[in-house]
């Protein structure tokens, strides 16, 4: 996921508003992706953050944002 500052904060405000994850845990699923340079969205649903249907809204999000 290549996201500019820009749109990585716009990409974390969807997140927190729309999605209505915490910052604690955007933060700990960032912090694996930069470990194991998977992508962010995944990662959130492998972590059970997220659930399909929320997967689904992200990448319709970063397709319509990119």
């Amino acid at each position: 996921m290549m996201l500019t500052p820009q749109s990585d904060t716009k990409f974390i405000n969807f997140l927190k508003k729309e999605l209505l994850l915490t910052s604690c845990d955007i933060a700990v699923a960032m912090r694996k992706s930069e470990l194991d340079n998977g992508p962010l969205p995944m990662l959130l649903w492998q972590y059970g953050l997220v659930d399909i249907e929320q997967l689904e809204q992200i990448f319709d999000w970063l397709e319509s944002h990119n």
